[in-house]
């Protein structure tokens, strides 16, 4: 593996497509773990818990929790890397460490 250290022109470029990628990742996910949550889920509760919600067993909070956090951190981790390695296609510069 190489070792390459970006330019601060890399890191500043990146830095708005990065953060759009990151808004649109975080969308996505939300939109995923609904949708999963909705055809798992029983009919009486088709919206994901939030912790405060009585409705739920601890049991469904914290799965849903789990769920949440899984789903969020791949599609996040798919994003990053997939908008790194087309910035690096389109200016021949890797934006991170």
């Amino acid at each position: 593996m190489t070792t390459y250290k970006p330019t601060l022109t890399a890191k500043l470029m990146y830095r708005p497509v990065g953060l759009a990628s990151s808004l649109a990742g975080g969308l996505v996910a939300g939109a995923i773990f609904k949708q999963i949550w909705k055809r798992a889920a029983d009919g009486d509760h088709p919206d994901p818990p939030s912790a405060l919600d009585r409705d739920y067993s601890f049991k469904q909070v914290v799965m849903a929790a789990a769920l949440q956090g899984l789903i969020f951190s791949v599609v996040k981790t798919v994003i990053d890397r997939q908008g790194a390695k087309t910035f690096a296609r389109w200016t021949g510069e890797w934006p991170g460490e």
